[in-house]
């Protein structure tokens, strides 16, 4: 009888310490829930890589905005240009995991990966993605003066006159550098890349350099004004922006460049509050005047999952990671 009550007494005791592994283990789990739930309880910081006025920062303001208003709480944007947008980048990798410091992730990102050999973060692992915003195209635009209407009459031009195109872009590594340096590498073309710090538009239009590619919303009144001609828009579709304007990949199969923009978090940020802010600023973007607002800067909503995100930062490292060591591109 006494043994049967130390067994008894055993097994109690084993159904009890399982009984309570299982509600610890559940703990975090349900702390998990409660915070996502919770969230968010304070003032929210959206970290940007670039100045004030910026394409970025614009398109930050307005999602934060949006964002305030559909959780009461502020989203506060915090530009921290420096670094071709490292800097902003290191600030929310080193940040809590706790959702209250975010990221506004853009096509540079995924550039620097492979641009910067001494980063001491690696941006796919350490960045959480959280969600799209928007896609929005360049346009390949040449001075006037050349006689080229079309690219395939640019790239005939550019081979029987090898030396005589410059290529400007907004420095090295940046967007315009890079979708330049791909055109090349399908096509065979031949030119000369010239980094400008500032703008490069006076050039261009005197001549000095001959073709750009260059974002749509700063190089649409140079185009509409018949300053600067356009051959074609660098995405795989036609822009709303410039309808009458083909596309690269009309005539270089395959070409497709675009920069892109969205939100990432410190990586471990739970699911919870990833899933979260992930459906608020996919409903932000599906809002009709947000919808009308990144159609006036050029772009088309980049909405999805978290993983979808996360897919196009891969694939957008992979694909410029290529092109920079293929041109041996180093940072400036």
């Amino acid at each position: 009888m006494k043994g049967n009550g130390r067994a008894a007494t055993m097994k109690l005791s084993r159904r009890k310490f399982l009984h309570l592994a299982a509600v610890a283990a559940a703990l975090p789990a349900t702390s998990r829930v409660a915070s996502a739930l919770d969230y968010p309880s304070r003032p929210v910081r959206f970290v940007v890589g670039f100045p004030a006025g910026s394409a970025t920062d614009i398109v930050a303001r307005l999602i934060a905005q949006s964002l305030s208003e559909q959780f009461g709480q502020q989203f506060i944007v915090d530009d921290r240009p420096g670094a071709g947008s490292n800097l902003a980048a290191e600030v929310v990798v080193r940040a809590d995991s706790d959702g209250y410091t975010l990221l506004q992730v853009a096509s540079p990102n995924a550039i620097n990966a492979t641009l910067y050999d001494n980063l001491s973060f690696n941006f796919i692992r350490d960045i959480a993605p959280v969600a799209g915003i928007m896609r929005y195209p360049y346009v390949m635009v040449i001075n006037p003066s050349l006689p080229a209407k079309t690219v395939p009459e640019f790239i005939a031009y550019a081979k029987a006159n090898p030396g005589k195109i410059n290529m400007a872009s907004a420095g090295n590594g940046t967007a315009p550098h890079v979708f330049g340096e791909l055109f090349m590498m399908m096509t065979g073309v031949n030119m000369l890349h010239v980094a400008y710090r500032g703008p490069y538009f006076s050039d261009l239009i005197a001549g000095q350099v001959q073709v750009v590619f260059s974002p749509v919303p700063s190089t649409v009144g140079y185009i509409r004004a018949g300053t600067l001609r356009a051959l074609a828009v660098t995405t795989a579709m036609r822009s709303e922006a410039l309808p009458d304007i083909p596309t690269v990949g009309d005539s270089v199969p395959g070409y497709e460049a675009s920069s892109w923009q969205g939100v990432g978090a410190p990586r471990n940020t739970s699911a919870a509050i990833v899933d979260k802010l992930n459906a608020e600023i996919n409903a932000v973007t599906a809002d009709p005047k947000v919808k009308a607002r990144l159609a006036d800067l050029g772009g088309t909503v980049l909405s999805g999952s978290p993983a979808d995100f996360g897919k196009l930062i891969a694939d957008e490292t992979e694909k410029w990671a290529k092109v920079i060591k293929a041109a041996n591109i180093k940072p400036e």
